[in-house]
């Protein structure tokens, strides 16, 4: 039996590269080398791809971002500048009026503020009239709460009244009012915690009558100042029609 083998001669691509040969060497022509042409080429390594994805798709996220921020800020400035050209116009024809509120922070920020200022003096006087470190300690802690609480209620009911405000600010009458209607409780107030930690009528109101000669000043003094401050504020413009 004979076995036939068939043989099949498949074509080799190749490219060439022309070499170039030192001068010492005995070989005169060039010299060409065969690579494939198809050769093996670096894939892009896939954890550096991902790192790239995951930034771009970061920088995007904050793009959109930016332009939303942007947009707010650009609808309040369209409303503040309308505001102004309203107010400017209604100023020009007598036919506006302008008020103001005050926020909740600004009122709390008041109250608490005071309740520091006018607590020193009370623990002063305390220890000046019971001689007490202790004594004057309990007056004082037992009366800053319940003061800091009762004067921010008080600032609330205030600003609901428009009396006494004009041109953005508090009238000297009204700051006033508000520091005499206020001595009027804190007098009572000291005087019932100065009696119940010391059980003493006599220094109790030693205490309370000290506090509101100098208190009723600086409460004054501490309403104007706040007068002149902004922050807090909030505008209104009153159109008359």
């Amino acid at each position: 039996q004979c076995l036939a083998f068939t043989t099949t001669t498949m074509p080799l691509s190749i490219k060439t590269h022309r070499v170039s040969t030192s001068s010492s060497s005995s070989f005169s022509g060039p010299l060409f080398v065969a690579s494939p042409i198809n050769g093996d080429r670096q894939q892009p390594s896939d954890a550096y791809l991902n790192q790239l994805n995951k930034k771009q798709l970061d920088l995007k996220t904050r793009k959109e971002q930016a332009l939303a921020k942007l947009n707010e800020v650009q609808n309040t400035l369209d409303q503040v500048e309308t505001q102004k050209r309203q107010y400017l116009t209604g100023m020009s024809r007598g036919q506006t009026q302008t008020s103001f509120t005050e926020t909740t922070g600004r009122s709390a920020v008041k109250a608490f503020a005071w309740r520091i200022i006018a607590g020193s003096v009370t623990f002063v006087t305390s220890l000046q009239f019971s001689g007490s470190l202790k004594t004057a300690l309990s007056i004082v802690g037992s009366d800053f709460f319940s003061k800091a609480f009762t004067m921010f209620i008080g600032e609330r009911i205030m600003n609901k009244s428009k009396a006494g405000r004009k041109a953005g600010s508090d009238a000297v009458g009204r700051s006033l009012a508000k520091a005499l209607i206020w001595r009027l409780f804190a007098v009572a107030n000291t005087l019932t915690m100065a009696l119940f930690v010391a059980k003493d009528l006599s220094m109790a109101s030693k205490i309370a009558g000290s506090d509101a000669f100098f208190k009723t000043g600086l409460m004054f003094a501490y309403e104007r100042i706040w007068a002149k401050i902004e922050w807090g504020k909030v505008y209104a413009v009153e159109f008359m029609i």
